[in-house]
């Protein structure tokens, strides 16, 4: 009876579903048997908008037909091409428009904002980060204290969960901030955790942060077009993201940036500086006294690439046409409901390591399976399910609104449950 009522729950969650249309508008895997696969690793790299292939197309085509004169004479011209994404990244993030740019690879544009933004000055240049940071992100924060002659061992203040625990907890950050304030130049935390799939209450922190005077920013690979952003509103001083998550802007995808627009007329700010961020009314006159656009453009340095711009396009028409509430009010409903479905088959056997509040995860669940749970996330894979393993323990799902449904979430707990049962678990 149970498997009864979970079942036509999903029918009926399905069947109420308003974003459900927008799956058609996604390539779907599929298997070995030619079956479409349950496709949870949209956290990782997001599908394919059906509609890239010709978005690309037609820049191959302007290409051939009118070379450089493309700039100006391509469908889409690729002078202004970049500002064609810019209303549409600004509405996903929560910014104003002149507050946005796509340009660069995420930790790229991590090292272009710690220019700016990571000043250390006597004692106050210390960086506080999640001790089970993102690698690179990691790597990044090393470099640029050595970069400045310091010693990262005598820079970096990791923030941890509590004994027993796997998340963070916001007062634990407040208190640090408080603590160590006068030390601490940069609050640099990720939007949501790649391992844990915490969020981060970043209205919080920043006002924590600038209460210390210390600069917040964040990295939002995992909360760009996941959690529903507010960046303006809660006056976080700069941010960057990738595109090519839950954004779906493709491999490799072109990266994003906010930069608050209290520092846009800020002549002093240090920044590296390139053609592409001078101001367009005068770039061609080809003077050296650099002009800065007023706006996050000024942080470019080159000029964009066309074709993954195109394919970014594609799939920011779609968030624009679904809405993020819409999306983001899926999100929790999809969740939650994999979430129970989890607790109510696997309790004591799979541990849900993201927090249960919904306010603090996005889409993706981490669920930690103890002993062999890489040998059951193999299994997954041969199954159809494409989710994916970080170590040393986490199998991490993430259901996505745009393309996913809640008979995936449903049939990955069913075949999730059988595997752990076969298993021992």
């Amino acid at each position: 009876m149970a498997e009864q009522t979970a079942e036509k729950c999903y029918e009926v969650l399905d069947g109420r579903d308003v974003l459900r249309p927008f799956r058609d508008k996604f390539l779907i895997p599929r298997g070995s048997d030619g079956q479409e696969v349950i496709y949870f690793a949209g956290n990782s790299l997001g599908l394919q908008p059906k509609s890239v292939k010709s978005r690309i197309e037609q820049e191959l085509e302007d290409w051939e037909k009118f070379a450089v004169e493309g700039h100006t004479k391509a469908k889409n011209p690729w002078m202004p091409y970049h500002e064609f994404l810019t209303t549409q990244t600004a509405e996903i993030t929560g910014a104003l428009p002149e507050e946005v740019v796509n340009m660069n690879s995420l930790t790229a544009n991590l090292h272009f904002m710690f220019v700016s933004f990571y000043r250390p000055e006597k004692k106050k240049r210390k960086i506080l980060i999640e001790a089970m940071s993102f690698p690179s992100d990691y790597y990044a924060v090393e470099s640029q204290i050595r970069f400045h002659g310091l010693d990262p061992a005598e820079c970096i203040i990791e923030a941890r969960p509590r004994s027993g625990e796997h998340c963070i907890r916001t007062e634990d950050i407040e208190e640090m901030i408080s603590v160590h304030g006068d030390e601490i130049a940069l609050v640099w935390l990720g939007g949501v955790n790649y391992y844990t799939g915490q969020a981060f209450d970043m209205e919080r922190i920043t006002r924590a942060a600038h209460a210390k005077g210390i600069t917040a920013g964040f990295d939002l690979a995992h909360a760009a077009g996941n959690l529903r952003l507010k960046l303006h509103e809660w006056d976080v001083d700069f941010a960057v993201w990738c595109n090519y998550k839950y954004l779906n802007g493709g491999p490799g995808a072109i990266g994003g940036c906010y930069v608050n627009k209290r520092f846009h007329n800020d002549r002093e700010l240090p920044k590296f500086l390139g053609w592409w961020g001078h101001d367009k009314s005068t770039r061609f006159l080809m003077g050296h006294k650099f002009e800065p656009i007023l706006t996050a453009e000024s942080w470019q340095v080159s000029n964009p690439p066309i074709f993954q711009l195109a394919s970014l396009k594609a799939s920011l028409d779609i968030f624009a046409e679904a809405g993020m509430d819409r999306i983001r009010e899926k999100s929790v409903a999809m969740t939650s409901y994999l979430h129970h479905l989890i607790n109510d088959r696997l309790a004591g056997k799979v541990e849900i390591i993201t927090p249960e509040q919904i306010e603090e995860r996005g889409c993706q669940l981490s669920l930690k399976i103890s002993g062999n749970g890489k040998e059951i996330f193999s299994k997954l894979i041969e199954r159809n399910v494409i989710c994916d393993w970080r170590e040393p323990d986490v199998i991490r799902v993430a259901p996505v609104p745009l393309y996913n449904t809640f008979g995936d979430v449903y049939r990955f707990s069913e075949i999730l449950s059988g595997l752990v049962e076969e298993s021992g678990g």
